[in-house]
């Protein structure tokens, strides 16, 4: 099925159960029949795998795995696995990407293909003539490491492609000197590659220089390989734009408000590197850093009003890999690509700023609406009603009944699904039961407490 035709052919696709959701992915061909076997036997079922990556190994801890739908990037189709615990985000996800595709369109672009390996001398004696010497050499650096350690990189068009020194002041009247390692690692993210090419360069460098060389390590702010993702919604009604743009503005002035603005676009984000057995943290340092490079942390996201037209805008260093690593070796991980067909770690980091951008968006315009809370707990109550031990038959009408308190009262808590399974299952003097088990006597028999939805006990 072409790229065009895969949001049209998965409309509807939350209001389908699990099965058909699995039948119409292998019908668009985003999963194989043996993704199906394995997803059905409840994923990877021994701990081999697990033993190979970590030490001391006592098992998996198992992640929802769910796609968001109706992403159209760059006028492609794609299906997005997400893995998250947290409720709403898929849901959140796919809505806004549909309002989008409907109303406008979503581009992205690379901007710079260099990630950076430091090289620390933390007690320079001569730093110009360190400087001098280093650039004098540049060139002999870069070719002994693209022979001896990153050939395999130059064959794929990558390898070292620049060395830069900087001067960093110790604070204590003294300096340092720091190398920049510059190297574009094609499709892998490169960690493991750029660390040993320092590692590689130490020895040359401390010969030349007559300097001792204290550390070698990757940097994740890597502001030499960026991703920005744009999103335009074609006249949007003028008073939501203009609210937008002012929570856009909010996160750009306040760093306390930038913290949960970010944490929300890395809600879209991470799940995606998850999914796709990237490092999330990696990401998520430089995401941060980034935020920070003006000297005060910021939002990530930028959203104006430009005429009629409300423009989006993230731009970040988003370091992916789609070889080596987990990437490749963990069955979830490949079936994941799989699901996106992407196989450049470009397009993959393109389609992470996007969804990151899509997530913010939904956010944004929740906040700026109807707030936040009743969207997210109209979801939330599947997590009250396992939590308060509702079987099957009781879920319908628990569902119902909470749904009826949040909407009148715009809160529900643990206690309002407890004390309505307790009135269908007609427990009487104040017990509070779930799963079969007394967990709290309240000493307020049923009939006398406050009505559902009045309880002022914490979620």
């Amino acid at each position: 099925m072409g790229h065009q035709n895969i949001s049209q052919f998965l409309s509807g696709f939350s209001k389908l159960d699990r099965n058909e959701r699995l039948r119409k992915l292998v019908e668009v061909g985003a999963l194989q029949p043996e993704d199906l076997a394995f997803l059905n036997n409840g994923g990877i079922d021994d701990v081999d795998l697990a033993e190979k990556l970590i030490e001391n190994v006592i098992g998996y801890f198992q992640m929802p795995l769910g796609v968001a739908t109706n992403f159209r990037i760059d006028g492609r189709d794609y299906v997005i696995p997400m893995a998250v615990e947290e409720t709403s985000i898929v849901a959140a996800a796919s809505k806004t990407a549909k309002w989008i595709r409907d109303e406008g369109e979503i581009t992205t672009e690379l901007v710079g293909n260099f990630i950076i390996g430091q090289i620390q001398i933390a007690k320079v004696n001569d730093y110009e003539s360190l400087r001098s010497k280093i650039l004098a050499s540049k060139q002999k650096l870069i070719d002994q490491a693209n022979i001896v350690v990153a050939a395999g990189l130059v064959r794929r068009g990558g390898g070292v492609s620049d060395i830069q020194v900087r001067k960093i002041s110790r604070g204590d009247g003294g300096d340092m000197a720091v190398i920049h390692v510059l190297c574009d690692p094609c499709d892998a993210m490169g960690a493991n590659i750029i660390n040993q090419i320092c590692e590689f360069l130490k020895k040359p460098i401390e010969e030349m220089t007559g300097e001792k060389v204290t550390m070698c390590i990757l940097s994740n702010l890597v502001d030499t390989k960026l991703t920005r993702a744009t999103v335009t919604i074609r006249d949007v009604e003028k008073s939501l734009g203009e609210r937008i743009e002012e929570a856009s503005l909010f996160a750009l002035c306040d760093p306390y408000r930038a913290a949960t603005n970010n944490k929300g676009v890395l809600n879209g984000m991470d799940s995606v590197l998850l999914a796709t057995g990237n490092d999330w943290r990696a990401v998520e340092a430089g995401v941060h850093a980034y935020a920070a490079r003006d000297g005060q942390y910021r939002s990530i996201t930028k959203w104006k009003m430009k005429g009629n037209d409300l423009v989006g805008v993230i731009e970040a260093p988003i370091v992916v890999g789609t070889v080596g690593g987990v990437t490749q070796i963990h069955p979830t991980a490949k079936m994941c690509l799989h699901i996106l067909r992407v196989k450049k770690a470009s397009e993959l980091s393109r389609i992470i700023a996007a969804v990151g951008l899509v997530q913010n968006l939904g956010a944004l315009k929740a906040l700026t609406t109807e707030g936040i809370i009743e969207g997210h707990m109209k979801l939330h109550i599947k997590n009250l009603m396992i939590s308060a031990g509702a079987n099957e038959k009781e879920v319908p009408v628990l569902q119902r009944r909470l749904e009826e308190i949040l909407t009148s009262t715009k809160r529900i808590t643990l206690s309002n699904a407890i004390e309505i399974l307790n009135e269908l299952r007609g427990v009487k003097d104040g017990i509070i039961m779930t799963a079969g088990k007394v967990i709290q006597r309240t000493g307020i028999p049923l009939k006398t407490r406050k009505k559902p939805g009045l309880d002022n006990s914490p979620s």
